[in-house]
Parts: structure tokens; C-alpha cells; sequence
């Protein structure tokens, strides 16, 4: 013998599961973005989460002074925000609200078993942060530096690393020349800058 009220309950929860399924469906949860926040000052806040961002590269003991001497091994590791990355792919550029974060880390060599070269210390020497907002900033881009505080004012635009990413930047002011996996795609979209093909050829 059928038991017609357990039926009807579990119809019941059938039902309101297909209506919460169907809810979902219409009404997905609103996506997270990890695009430039700032203070009502201007100022830029940290992303916080910018580890779970895309790695692009790192770059070893790298400076762009020839003369400059640290006195220690440095890694700079770069990630970029997720939506500004899949835009990259698409176009070959940097869409707007892109976020690269370079994060500095000291070279340590003594540890464990290690017996020869380098690795990276687990303090954070320093974070800078390059963000296009087009609708913002005057040349579309823009520098922060942080130290321990948790907004940082934007680098002066007189500074040199404005002059140096223009005239030396592989795409977009950004030196994609140094990220392996985008710099193909740069390649194959033809968004290199003249300078920076002139530049790489007189290497050669």
C-alpha cells in the first residue's frame, strides 16, 4: 500500500528543490571583481588578495640600473588580476581596471638541505602596484607603492618609472616582454610598441 502522505511531503521537497534550482539559474550570484579600489582621499587600497590572482613571472636579482648593487639576492614576483588577464588573451592588451602587483621578496640561500642557489624568504620586502584607470588617470596608468599601510598615494607622475615604462614597455606602458606566456600572444595580436621591436632588434 502506497503511503500517500510520505509522497506528498517529498513531492513537496522535490518541488522547492526545483524552484531554488530554478532561482539560481535566473539569478546567479553577482560575480567578485578584484579591480582598483580606492579612498575617498585618492588613495589606492591593497589588494589583499592578490596572491590567488594569476602569476605571470618572477624575476631574479633584476634592476635596471647597471651601477645599482642591493648587497643581496632579490625576487620579484608579479601577478595580475584575473579579468584584466583573460582580457590580455583575448586582445593581446591590458583592459581597463587592469592590476599588476610586483611583490619583492630577499633571496635567502641557507636553509634545510639547500646547498646552492636561491629561494625566496618568507617576508615581503615590498609591493608596488601598477593600475589602468583610464577614466582616473591622465596617461591611463598609474604607480603605488606600499610599505606596511593598508592604502598607498599615487607615485608622482614626474617620477622616472613613468618615462622608463613609456619608452621601454613591450605593450601598453607594461613590460610584458619579461612575462613568458603573454609575450607570444603580444607577438601574435601585433600589440607590440614600435619601441620596444626597435629596441629588442638592436640586441640581436
Amino acid at each position: 500500500m502506497i503511503n500517500t502522505t510520505s509522497l506528498s511531503k517529498t513531492g513537496l521537497i522535490s518541488f522547492a528543490a526545483l524552484l531554488f534550482l530554478a532561482a539560481a539559474v535566473l539569478d546567479p550570484p553577482a560575480s567578485q571583481t578584484s579591480g582598483p579600489e580606492y579612498t575617498s582621499d585618492a588613495q589606492l587600497k591593497f589588494p589583499e588578495g592578490y596572491r590567488k590572482w594569476v602569476y605571470l613571472t618572477t624575476g631574479f636579482d633584476m634592476s635596471y640600473n647597471p651601477s645599482m648593487n642591493m648587497g643581496h639576492h632579490m625576487f620579484d614576483n608579479v601577478f595580475v588580476n584575473p579579468e584584466a588577464y583573460e582580457g590580455f588573451l583575448q586582445s593581446g592588451t591590458w583592459p581597463d581596471k587592469t592590476m599588476l602587483v610586483l611583490e619583492g621578496r630577499r633571496g635567502e640561500d641557507k636553509e634545510s638541505i639547500n646547498k646552492q642557489g636561491s629561494y625566496q624568504g618568507t617576508e615581503v620586502m615590498g609591493v608596488e602596484v601598477h593600475v589602468k584607470d583610464e577614466a582616473r588617470f591622465p596617461g591611463k596608468w598609474a604607480f603605488f607603492i606600499f610599505d606596511d599601510a593598508k592604502t598607498a598615494k599615487m607615485v608622482p607622475t614626474d617620477m622616472s618609472c613613468y618615462s622608463c615604462h613609456a619608452e621601454h614597455a613591450a605593450v601598453d606602458t607594461t613590460f610584458v616582454q619579461f612575462y613568458p606566456t603573454l609575450l607570444p600572444i603580444a607577438k601574435s595580436k601585433g600589440t607590440l610598441s614600435p619601441a620596444y621591436v626597435k629596441e629588442s632588434a638592436a640586441q640581436k
